[in-house]
């Protein structure tokens, strides 16, 4: 575990997806657009991304809504199947809550830290698949606080959201708040934003050449499980 000076936490705040559940858009796509009939490959996948990353990124720096989010990356398919673009996204959002799991060590982790740290998640993911994958595993009766992007009208990395998740939690010291997430651009860089401590959760050894860094850096659970028993 990389890291500069270790502090000591009264709450652990976690991304989601990618972060502690696994993310599989194209799994996710396929299963939606099977129903449809349609073998969706990568080139529809490509193509699918073309559209969404920019509508993301847009959303993130607060430029479009979370609904225009979800209905215009379904736009190309909407007109080509005859349907709504909005069911196409709720029928994506089921598809990825049927398919959700846990990344590796996640829930030895929050076995772990029950009630020695108070834990909350910020999300920019959306309510229809949050709440649902959260009570599917369990987890939820591990989290005291819920943030979700698309309730609050803002979106990580922006400081507002996460001042609005610290007035849910009673505005505890903010050097005593560890925010764990995979993206640096969000998770990290929205953590630093708000004064927070943050960890960078990288379990593919990935370069940072963002400019943005992260107080520590783990590779996996164990590492972070371990750092908090210490």
């Amino acid at each position: 575990m990389s890291q500069r000076q270790p502090r000591s936490f009264d709450w652990v705040l976690f991304d989601a997806d990618e972060t502690l559940f696994h993310f599989d858009a194209f799994a996710g796509l396929k299963r939606l657009f099977a129903r449809f009939e349609v073998d969706f490959d990568t080139a529809h996948y490509e193509e699918y991304q073309q559209l969404n990353k920019p509508l993301w990124l847009a959303y993130q720096d607060g430029r479009i809504s979370a609904k225009t989010l979800q209905e215009q990356r379904f736009t190309l398919w909407g007109e080509r199947l005859g349907v709504a673009p909005g069911e196409l996204n709720s029928g994506f959002l089921q598809a990825m809550a049927d398919i959700c799991a846990p990344l590796p060590q996640v829930p030895e982790l929050l076995e772990s830290l029950k009630g020695r740290y108070r834990l909350g998640i910020i999300t920019n993911g959306f309510t229809e698949l949050q709440r649902i994958r959260l009570e599917r595993t369990g987890f939820a009766e591990h989290f005291e606080l819920l943030v979700i992007s698309e309730e609050v009208g803002l979106a990580k990395p922006d400081k507002a959201i996460f001042d609005h998740a610290l007035d849910a939690m009673g505005n505890p010291a903010r050097e005593r708040v560890l925010m764990v997430g995979d993206t640096l651009s969000s998770d990290i860089q929205g953590g630093l934003n708000a004064g927070l401590h943050t960890c960078w959760y990288n379990p593919g050894a990935k370069t940072n050449d963002s400019g943005i860094a992260p107080h520590f850096e783990v590779r996996c659970y164990a590492e972070l499980q371990a750092f908090l028993a210490s």
